[in-house]
């Protein structure tokens, strides 16, 4: 994008930042409309340019979809040059990086982006809920981004596009999940509850430790669910086992051992054999290029 559309790009985000914020002073606290719907959370996936291919192949063989035209384009503020897709999935949709420079901090450690209807109005809320704005709003070629720090030190882009999209709902909505430290953890789902206007579907102070490595053990759980989506939060002491707390994302399926067994085929590591515990069968994989993932499926059903 070059500097006469960046500028004007820039001068929109102003202009409708200085005028979000004048609505945002009386109606932070109302916020239901900013999420637009859970099929636009996308998990952040980045690779070597090298294992693009083998990501791709090995995550729609496993899951299902397509992906977008492979484009390369500056996605950050500053100069940077990366490869650009979308995967889309009936489970979960990533966005794929394939950085053919070095990237610039602090991209690389958001863990997804949530489109939402209006930046200024979105970046207010997530400060008056208690969230620090890390990368203010920037043009990227289809929209406006930045990146906002949720207590606990979790990052998260919000995203607006200039044409809205259009995407079919997930068959099953993939989950965020989020390790926060004990300490943190009730100033998290605070701010992000009063952000994303959700409501929580369990607390359980009680959980079953093997759920994050440590069989015998508890843990803190809380799920929670808003439009935009699904979200699991633990309450760790940093003490883990590989690999948990790298999976971002939970991906509910139909069939584990089916969708596993298509996994092994195309490449996939089983990282964490099938486990009971719970509503729910998990196992966790990693990906080509080293995106680790859980899989789970819901016993209810079954």
């Amino acid at each position: 994008m070059n500097r006469l559309v960046r500028n004007l790009w820039l001068s929109i985000a102003i202009t409708s930042m200085c005028s979000g914020a004048l609505l945002a002073q009386t109606s932070v606290s109302a916020s239901p409309t900013l999420a637009v719907a859970a099929q636009y959370d996308t998990t952040h996936v980045y690779v070597a340019p090298k294992d693009v291919d083998a990501f791709v192949k090995s995550f729609l063989g496993t899951f299902g979809g397509s992906s977008t035209k492979q484009v390369v384009a500056t996605v950050t503020p500053t100069p940077s040059s990366t490869t650009s897709q979308l995967l889309q999935t009936p489970v979960g949709t990533v966005s794929l990086f394939g950085f053919l420079t070095p990237i610039p901090l602090p991209f690389g450690a958001e863990r997804n982006g949530y489109l939402v209807t209006d930046i200024p109005s979105a970046i207010a809320a997530a400060r008056a809920a208690g969230a620090d704005v890390v990368v203010t709003p920037f043009p990227d070629p289809i929209g406006i981004d930045a990146v906002v720090q949720w207590p606990g030190g979790v990052n998260m882009q919000l995203y607006w596009h200039t044409k809205a999209p259009s995407y079919k709902p997930f068959s099953h909505v993939p989950e965020n999940r989020v390790y926060v430290s004990e300490g943190r953890v009730a100033a998290f789902e605070k701010a992000f509850l009063q952000f994303s206007q959700g409501k929580v579907i369990s607390d359980d102070g009680n959980a079953p430790g093997m759920e994050i490595g440590k069989p015998g053990q508890e843990v803190h759980r809380i799920r929670v669910e808003s439009t935009f989506g699904k979200m699991v939060i633990y309450a760790s002491d940093g003490h883990l086992p590989y690999p948990y707390g790298a999976e971002n994302t939970g991906y509910e399926v139909d069939d584990l051992d089916a969708t596993l067994a298509k996994a092994k085929a195309l490449g996939v590591a089983v990282l964490v054999e099938p486990f009971l515990s719970g509503d729910r069968r998990s196992a966790i994989v990693k990906f080509p290029g080293g995106y680790i993932a859980e899989i789970h499926v819901s016993v209810q059903s079954h």
